[in-house]
């Protein structure tokens, strides 16, 4: 962690509004050739966000089109069993990640696979490879088991969840650690923008922060970092002090929100951790289309000049700890509008680091 630095490197968060992979990634080596990543395509729905990662958790069907698992179903003790045997064979006995239920494979893994294709053509050395997984509170408050409950409140389904989600992220981690590069893996949480909230009442900090530091763990046992996205406000301090190594945050819009942790923020740089700051917004097409490079290098150049004085952090530490990010993913946007998001990441990153 202490010898990545990020400087000021643009980064994309995970989809587009696309439906060929190859073309797809072919764009995101394009924008992003020093840290690119495999995109998901949500035009597909085994490629949405729960969807994708599903597969192989005890109690689920495929073929039903829900996010459910199914407690009720017979065998599922069996199937319980099962899984955990698996789990503890990848995990404690040695046995092949890549060969378990825990990776993708199918049509959920395309954009993977392509993905790892298109590095091993290119020959040549990249920083770092992009990978993610659904966050284990958006995850598990999006799936759902018989009683139409989220598994999130059911202790066994929850572990069992989150333990799919981190060996995922592991198996991904040591798939780009073969090919010489430093793994990123960014765990998706948009649900963390609910917490607090009436809808999350009974979820406590200590749930949230103990479910993504067992993800977290795994990414690290691959020498990998760890990042959380969540693309609208939350309780910023709940991260800053966890053992991630990177927040996404989207500073075009909640900035003014995040900087209101200043020793906290300190603390986190002072451990070289890294901000994705999500200058270039992905909100609604005209907001995009109003945008230009210069405007949101001069935003950029403000905040960190902000953050820099609040934290007493010097602005040079923040640039090398800093990627340039979009504020979202782009799955929901109109291709033209997808593609000057990933042209304005590029722009903005070049020139801030002119």
């Amino acid at each position: 962690m202490e010898n990545f630095k990020a400087n000021g490197l643009p980064l994309l968060i995970g989809s587009l509004p696309m439906d060929n992979h190859e073309q797809a990634t072919r764009l995101v080596l394009e924008h992003t050739p020093d840290i690119p990543l495999w995109v998901q395509l949500p035009v597909y729905k085994e490629e949405g966000m729960i969807s994708q990662f599903l597969p192989g958790l005890p109690g689920f069907t495929d073929g039903t089109g829900k996010n459910f698992l199914d407690t009720a179903k017979p065998g599922f003790d069996e199937e319980f069993l099962a899984y955990f045997e698996d789990y503890l064979a990848v995990s404690e006995s040695g046995a092949d990640i890549g060969d378990s239920r825990f990776a993708l494979s199918g049509a959920r893994g395309k954009g993977f696979f392509e993905f790892l294709k298109q590095v091993d053509e290119k020959g040549t050395p990249f920083i770092a490879l992009k990978g993610q997984v659904t966050g284990p509170v958006t995850f598990g408050t999006a799936v759902k088991d018989e009683q139409d409950k989220n598994i999130f409140y059911n202790d066994q389904l929850k572990d069992a969840a989150i333990k799919k989600l981190a060996m995922n992220a592991r198996w991904q981690a040591k798939e780009f650690s073969k090919r010489g590069a430093t793994p990123v893996i960014f765990l998706d949480e948009p649900a963390l923008a609910g917490f607090g909230t009436s809808a999350y009442i009974t979820i406590t900090r200590e749930d949230v922060t103990q479910s993504i530091e067992e993800i977290a763990r795994e990414i690290h046992a691959e020498n990998g970092l760890a990042g959380v996205h969540v693309c609208a406000n939350t309780e910023w301090d709940m991260l800053l002090g966890s053992n991630i190594d990177i927040i996404s945050f989207d500073s075009f819009s909640f900035f003014d929100k995040f900087v209101l942790y200043p020793e906290m923020i300190k603390s986190y740089f002072n451990q070289g951790k890294i901000l994705a700051w999500g200058i270039v917004p992905t909100h609604k097409a005209e907001i995009i289309a109003a945008q230009t490079t210069r405007g949101l290098v001069q935003l950029l150049n403000d905040q960190m000049d902000e953050l820099s004085k609040t934290t007493g952090i010097d602005k040079e530490t923040v640039i090398s700890q800093s990627f340039i990010t979009p504020s979202c993913g782009t799955g929901s946007l109109d291709l033209e509008s997808a593609k000057k998001v990933l042209k304005l990441t590029k722009e903005v990153s070049k020139a801030f680091r002119q």
